[in-house]
């Protein structure tokens, strides 16, 4: 338990940062899986909206700093090439 104003101050910062965090990687996931659900459907359109949507969501999270910039590249990457196969 924090006994200094500061430390007590850094606290509560700390936990409304990791409120957003989780806030936004909980979106960025939300965003996944409504493009896993289109696949897994077999609808291509369908799916290709959903990733269409998810884009720019993953790279919110990037700078946003909950995601890093390889890691966005590669989910986007590999969602885009399994819409492209349904094909």
């Amino acid at each position: 338990m924090a006994n200094i104003k500061s430390a007590e101050k850094r606290n509560r910062q700390n936990a409304e940062r990791a409120a957003r965090n989780h806030s936004r990687i909980s979106r960025v996931r939300t965003f996944l899986r409504k493009v896993e659900e289109a696949l897994t459907g077999g609808d291509k359109k369908v799916a290709a909206e959903a990733l269409k949507a998810a884009q720019p969501e993953i790279q919110r999270g990037v700078t946003k700093g909950v995601l890093r910039k390889k890691t966005a590249s590669r989910k986007i990457s590999r969602l885009a090439a399994r819409v492209k196969a349904l094909a």
